[in-house]
């Protein structure tokens, strides 16, 4: 009975720190040592993706409700998703794409990607982005609403594998503050995040699940050969290339 008691008050504050690292909610503040669970934390993840997704999905039905064409309705719901997360996942694509293929050596590309200034990289790989999930969003956003959140969940839920396959490449990274959250812990993640995928994006979520694991997969064998690991925006790129992959994956399920 003590230990129920005990994960019983556990789990909701590490979701509380999931969502305190995932977005920039105006959430109760934690003591410090609330965040010495930051690795085991990684299970709720997907619930990090299940909020983001959920306000985005609202404000998208919420616009199309209001006579906006899809088109404008899934701007403003992509929209929600960056101003929720302030824009953390976007930083980290915009820096991988301008530290790994703008740098000549592990060094370098590290330092590329820890500076604060945006490169032609980045900026291309950040207008691909947008783009891809606008118009995903465009085609999905009136057919099946629930495929906003089922991307969310699932890229998310992806993360804390990346996190336990790949040594970390920088130790004073964001990354390394986290910590590993053991296989345990990313399984849980992954079943989590496709267990909200499957309820909120029907069968459909199977091939988003694949679609996906190839993407992160892709993405890792790179970082290991550039700069032998991940960081935190590593796992930034992550999230939004499996993102990007669930919502093609869907598109083409949904598509006559």
């Amino acid at each position: 009975m003590p230990e129920t008691d005990t994960m019983l008050r556990r789990l909701p504050r590490e979701a509380l720190v999931a969502l305190v690292l995932l977005t920039r909610l105006p959430l109760p503040a934690l003591p410090a040592r609330a965040f010495a669970v930051q690795a085991r934390a990684g299970w709720a993840f997907a619930l990090a993706g299940l909020v983001v997704g959920g306000i985005g999905c609202l404000v998208g039905l919420v616009a199309l409700s209001a006579g906006l064409p899809g088109v404008l309705a899934a701007g403003l719901c992509l929209f929600a998703q960056v101003v929720v997360t302030g824009a953390m996942h976007e930083d980290g694509l915009a820096d991988v794409a301008d530290g790994f293929w703008g740098g000549f050596t592990r060094e370098r590309r590290l330092e590329i990607m820890k500076d604060s200034r945006t490169g032609s990289y980045g900026v291309l790989a950040l207008v691909l982005s947008v783009g891809l999930r606008w118009g995903a969003l465009a085609s999905l956003l009136e057919v099946a609403p629930g495929a906003v959140i089922a991307a969310a969940c699932l890229s998310r839920g992806l993360l804390p594998g990346l996190m336990t396959a790949l040594p970390q490449a920088r130790p004073g990274g964001l990354s390394a503050k986290v910590g590993v959250p053991g296989w345990i812990v990313a399984a849980a993640a992954l079943g989590l995040g496709l267990g909200l995928a499957a309820g909120f994006g029907g069968i459909g979520a199977l091939s988003g699940l694949a679609a996906a694991l190839v993407a992160v997969a892709a993405l890792a064998a790179v970082a290991r050969v550039k700069i032998g690991g991940q960081t935190g925006d590593v796992l930034g790129a992550a999230q939004q290339l499996g993102e990007i992959a669930v919502l093609l994956a869907l598109v083409a399920f949904h598509s006559p």
